[in-house]
Formats: structure tokens, sequence, C-alpha cells
């Protein structure tokens, strides 16, 4: 393997390993914050996480991959150092996540205090939408009963 076919092979790995933490980032969008941060933080970590394969040539690959290849083919014996720099660096970054994190949340309280106290959505003479339902004196309610003399039958449009 030439240096050009290495540098292409690390770039392409870096466009998919990219790619996939976008689909990563928005697969776990919807979920709190605390606990989605940490999920993102490990899946970067496991997609570019690299590994040393041979010293002597100084050559790199991807952890995940060697580990994979290593535990499925029983090619080499990279697996455990390449599961060790997933754990060295997995800790490291979970770390400094979590510095970022303690620092931040005091940050983010100050910042609401600072806003000032909510409005309310809702103003306490307005009526509920229920409370309008329920009124009499509305021109174009319903009030047919039911067969037992209910009015809560379910209301149908007039045609």
């Amino acid at each position: 393997m030439t240096e050009q076919d290495y540098l292409l092979a690390w770039s392409l790995y870096a466009i998919a390993a990219l790619g996939c933490l976008l689909v990563w980032f928005r697969m776990t969008g919807w979920m709190w914050r605390w606990l989605r941060e940490p999920l993102r933080v490990i899946v970067a970590v496991l997609l570019l996480t690299p590994t040393i394969v041979d010293p002597a040539k100084e050559l790199f690959a991807p952890a995940i991959a060697i580990t994979a290849i290593d535990l499925l083919f029983e090619v080499g014996k990279n697996a455990w150092r390449a599961v060790a720099d997933l754990a060295i660096y997995g800790l490291i970054a979970l770390g400094v996540w979590l510095v970022f994190a303690v620092l931040r949340w005091p940050v983010e309280r100050w910042w609401e205090n600072r806003k000032g106290p909510r409005a309310p959505a809702v103003e306490e003479d307005e009526p509920t939408l229920r409370e309008l339902m329920e009124r009499e004196d509305r021109p174009d309610a319903d009030t047919r009963l039911d067969a037992r003399g209910d009015r809560r039958l379910r209301i149908e449009p007039r045609l």
C-alpha cells in the first residue's frame, strides 16, 4: 500500500464516519440532553479512534474495525490493543464532556435567572377550551340529546 492509497483510505473512512456520526446525531435528537450527549460522545469515540497496526511502519487503522476483524476472522493479535485504545480515548472523552457539563450547568442557571420569571402561558381569567365548549349561550352550540337525555354526544359537523 502506497502513501497515497493509505491517505485515500483514511479520507474515505473519515467521510463515512462523519456521515454515520451525522445520522447518529439525527437519531438521538429527540432524547433528553443528559442522555443524548454521552451517547454522542461514545459513538464519536467508537468511530474516530485510531489504533496502531504495524509499529514498525507507523500504520494506523480505525480501532473498531481492527477489533471487529480480529474477533471475527481471528487474523491478528491487535484486538486487545484496539480495545485498550477505545477504552482510554472513551474515558478521556467522557471526562472532558463531564467537565464541560459541570461547567455549563451553573452558567445555564445564571442565564435562566437573568431572563427573569417566565410569563404564564394562559392568563387566569381567560376561559379554557372546555369551558368555552360547555357554555349554553353559544348560538352554534349543539343542543341535541341522546336517548338517555345525556348531552355528551360526539359532536359532528352540521352539513
